[in-house]
């Protein structure tokens, strides 16, 4: 077949999406030999006795496919976990399944429940993982600005943009990439959107729920009554236990719902890695593993912002997550992009530039960096920044 025939038969599902900028500037990073501060992965290693606890179930035979909902012991300690934090029931037979990260369940859930013509309210800045799901369900996704600059939902513009089409409303918290967490006030005004249209629903990615900062505390939606039973609240155990390159997620839904997700979910990936989900499974009954999350970020967060007090860049505060956004308008009047890419080729230094997570490309002047890393590598990124 030739080319120009192969170019007119292949026709793109996806044609505006290409190489994201997540792996275009960790490229970037490695070609420049830089601190990698983009990509929200962290530089340290997850518990020893977590990795010995995978080797023993490997050893012990637990090799061959997980059930389709996940490794018993772990959907269980999810569902006995899930009730002792947010006090939130789920069957773990029905309501809860272990997915191929917190990816493959966002994907998973919108496309289980999306139809064509279906709309999605996508507050942004808003992570990439949503609208390529979105897309290839043939919904069409109503992109709407969370406030500028403490990047707080807003409500009324919210309830302006919800139609007979609106099926789901998406919901970020602790939210990639601005830091900020919903509110007490946010949780009741989802619930009257929800209570108000019955044909909307909710997916929560809660990702970061374990990384919140300042003796604030996580808003799960699974802990609303009302929101619970309209909700896929999307959770990731690579987050929590530092084990990113696992891919290990889950989902919680009512019965109905997951029944739906469970369809894509089999013909998808069907089960994650076996021998992880135990090992995680007995890792969780050690709740101080999670529990010191909050305070084990925020150390990170407040050893990279006291030694960048001094320089030209502009703090925007961040109540929980991997990242830290910088403002960088007191610098250089660059597009965000552009900035980022030459700080990562002329001084060794990479970040997201914050502008990739709007549809319209938005430029605030602001770059996102991971703090998921070494105190040494936080010094040096540190140090960097101080010259820029």
């Amino acid at each position: 077949m030739s080319e120009t025939l192969i170019e007119q038969t292949m026709i793109s599902k996806l044609p505006n999406i290409g190489v994201n900028i997540f792996s275009t500037m960790s490229a970037l990073a490695q070609q420049h030999k830089a601190v990698n501060l983009a990509q929200g992965f962290p530089d340290f290693s997850p518990s020893a006795e977590l990795i010995q606890l995978v080797h023993e179930y490997m050893l012990k035979g637990f090799n061959q496919y997980a059930p389709l909902a996940g490794v018993r012991s772990l959907v269980e300690g999810l569902a006995e976990k899930t009730e002792k934090l947010y006090g939130a029931v789920y069957n773990p037979d029905t309501e809860i399944t272990i997915t191929c990260g917190a990816t493959e369940a966002c994907y998973t859930a919108l496309t289980s429940i999306l139809h064509a013509g279906d709309e999605v309210i996508i507050p942004e800045p808003s992570f990439d993982v949503y609208l390529p799901a979105i897309e290839l369900s043939k919904a069409k996704p109503v992109f709407v600005p969370l406030t500028f600059p403490d990047f707080s939902y807003d409500w009324e513009l919210i309830r302006s943009k919800i139609t007979t089409r609106t099926k789901l409303i998406i919901i970020n918290s602790p939210h990639n990439p601005t830091g900020s967490i919903l509110t007490e006030n946010d949780v009741v005004q989802l619930q009257k959107i929800v209570e108000e249209y019955p044909n909307v629903y909710v997916l929560s990615d809660e990702v970061y729920e374990h990384i919140v900062f300042d003796g604030k505390k996580h808003l799960s939606i699974s802990s609303n009554p009302v929101l619970k039973e309209r909700a896929f609240v999307i959770g990731s155990f690579g987050k929590t236990y530092h084990v990113t390159g696992w891919r290990l997620g889950y989902c919680l839904a009512p019965a109905k719902m997951m029944t739906e997700f469970k369809k894509v979910h089999q013909y998808n990936t069907f089960s994650p890695v076996a021998p992880m989900q135990f090992a995680i499974a007995d890792f969780m009954k050690k709740p101080e593993q999670y529990e010191s999350l909050p305070v084990f970020f925020q150390n990170k967060r407040d050893l990279f912002l006291s030694h960048i007090r001094e320089s030209r860049w502009e703090v925007v505060p961040a109540s929980g997550t991997y990242f830290q956004m910088l403002s960088y308008k007191n610098i250089s009047d660059e597009n965000d992009l552009e900035f980022a890419a030459r700080i990562t080729r002329e001084f060794g230094l990479a970040s997201i530039p914050v502008s990739v997570f709007y549809n319209d490309k938005t430029d605030h002047k602001l770059l996102r960096f991971c703090i998921a890393k070494k105190e040494e590598t936080l010094l040096k990124a540190a140090e960097i920044l101080c010259r820029i």
